[in-house]
């Protein structure tokens, strides 16, 4: 199967009567313009693998950095690969260079020593608790489909998406979510063949709610095929790295076309450094100016509409302090997490920075969390998207403002 073929995705009929994971992909139709909608969009990029949150915001004012890493440390501004300094403690890896404009501007808030509080250092389970917002429980729901279903009186088919060939925990349970895949070609796929043909089969002489969701489900596939599919050019020049390009800039592309998305999802993996974490040539380099230049690409792109746009970058763990004995880092735990957009408080690195010494270090090897991740999600819940009942997306989490918001 090549990269452009349709993908087939089975859904039970239990799935299909209750229309809340359809796995869509865009078709190759004339786009509509349409101004970008003014509704609010939260936009979640998980970095899976563990960045390195020490190489993307360098503590160079701190020495122990430079006495644990002799060989993958990023070297002090001024030097060759230097970290660009943003404010006298921490400066940006080289690769993220292109970021400094939206720092500068106050678009581009950073939080150090972020994570959960947590100790495992399994990807898969870290992963299951930044989704579901529960630290230590997998069973639950995602965090981000409990705020959902808190106010159903903004539900419509496309209000949730996630950019991914399957559902996020983030996104699972009872609010519907649609579900991307491959860019040129739009197919919704169940156990009995087409979805347009099974809905119709199924609803055709139903009266109730379900044939409503079913026809509402129907108009949307015809809406996305026609507004949003597709050529694509970005607007104000910008430009998204070739393998991004089915990724965020797919959330611009909906934007665009009118669609008002509340919430969207996507992953960037290549995260999981062990080796090779030396220089520009290194693999975590190039990761990382692809994750700049798509960022950039996607706020040139939008444009002014970025005002009404919020992004947030995390990862399931940060790595250790010390270099392993491989040229990487190994599985760690506190990290670094980016928010970007209009409404952002920028230009600062928010959250107590613990420091490296060996007695602050937790369990000795690895960058202490002083900013539990559910600090900076409920800001974005409590300020951004106005959730006051923060409780019920963030059980047993006591919230105090970080403050990444402009009044």
């Amino acid at each position: 199967m090549t990269s452009d073929s349709p993908r087939t995705i089975q859904l039970s009929r239990r799935q299909l009567l209750s229309t809340s994971a359809l796995f869509v992909t865009l078709a190759a139709h004339p786009p509509t313009a349409v101004a970008a909608p003014t509704r609010n969009t939260l936009v979640c990029i998980c970095l899976r693998g563990g960045l390195d949150g020490l190489s993307a915001l360098v503590p160079y004012g701190d020495s122990r950095y430079y006495d644990l890493r002799p060989s993958v440390a990023i070297p002090e501004p001024g030097k060759p690969f230097g970290c660009i300094p943003i404010d006298g403690r921490f400066g940006l890896h080289p690769s993220l260079d292109g970021l400094m404009p939206l720092y500068q501007s106050g678009e581009l808030a950073l939080v150090h020593a972020a994570g959960s509080p947590h100790v495992t250092r399994s990807h898969f389970e870290a992963q299951d608790y930044l989704e579901t917002g529960v630290p230590g429980n997998a069973a639950m729901d995602g965090w981000l489909n409990r705020y959902l279903a808190m106010t159903p009186e903004r539900e419509h088919p496309l209000r949730a998406v996630a950019i991914s060939p399957s559902l996020p925990r983030a996104l699972h349970g009872p609010a519907p979510v649609l579900t991307m895949v491959n860019p040129s070609v739009l197919r919704v796929h169940t156990s009995q063949g087409s979805a347009e043909a099974a809905f119709q089969q199924l609803y055709a002489n139903r009266r109730d709610g379900l044939s409503k969701s079913a026809q509402s489900t129907l108009r949307t596939i015809d809406e996305v095929r026609q507004r949003a599919g597709g050529p694509y050019t970005p607007a104000n020049g910008a430009r998204y790295p070739a393998s991004e390009k089915r990724n965020l800039m797919q959330v611009a592309r909906l934007l665009k076309a009118g669609f008002e998305v509340e919430v969207a999802w996507l992953d960037l993996g290549g995260w999981d450094s062990h080796v090779g974490q030396r220089g520009s040539g290194s693999a975590l380099a190039k990761t990382l100016k692809k994750l700049a230049d798509t960022l950039v690409a996607f706020s040139t792109d939008m444009g002014e509409a970025m005002r009404n746009i919020v992004v947030v970058v995390m990862t399931e763990f940060g790595r250790t302090v010390a270099e392993n004995g491989t040229g990487g880092t190994d599985h760690g735990h506190g990290g670094v997490i980016f928010v970007l957009g209009g409404p952002v408080r920028g230009g600062k690195v928010h959250g107590e920075w613990p420091g490296l010494a060996k007695k602050d270090l937790f369990f000795g090897r690895d960058l202490e969390v002083t900013t539990d991740y559910r600090r900076v999600l409920s800001d974005v819940a409590q300020d951004y998207l106005g959730l006051n009942d923060l409780e019920k997306v963030f059980p047993d989490y006591r919230h105090r403002r970080l403050g990444l918001f402009k009044d």
